[in-house]
């Protein structure tokens, strides 16, 4: 049974040689002096002004789980369509309910101004 993982130990083996041989590498050609200029933060060609644990606007999560909660439901109505034929009127009545109570959130998150950005 262990002979079934000697080409994955290989492989492991020569991807890690392979990974210190090209650190290895870049360690002793790269030059190692580094100015101020290469040590500061990059933040878009702007210097950073603000400190990095600023708190963000809730607005911005709730936006977020929306994007997450749409992008779940294509994710769910793909398989649907391709089964629809096997999952027949009840597939369809328990997609409509899904569809229902994602749309309900959608409103609710509408009223509540979680899409307007003053």
């Amino acid at each position: 049974m262990l002979t079934n993982y000697v080409p994955v130990l290989i492989f492991l083996g020569i991807a890690a040689a392979i990974g210190i041989l090209l650190l290895g590498i870049g360690f002793l050609v790269g030059s190692g002096s580094k100015d101020d200029e290469k040590l500061s933060p990059y933040e878009c060609g702007f210097e950073p002004f603000e400190d990095s644990r600023m708190k963000f606007d809730v607005r911005y999560y709730l936006v977020a789980i929306l994007f997450i909660i749409f992008d779940l439901e294509i994710a769910f109505l793909f398989p649907w369509a391709v089964s629809l034929d096997t999952v027949g009127g009840f597939g369809l009545v328990a997609m409509a309910i899904f569809l229902a109570v994602l749309v309900v959130g959608f409103i609710y998150e509408w009223k509540k101004g979680a899409l307007e950005w003053d």
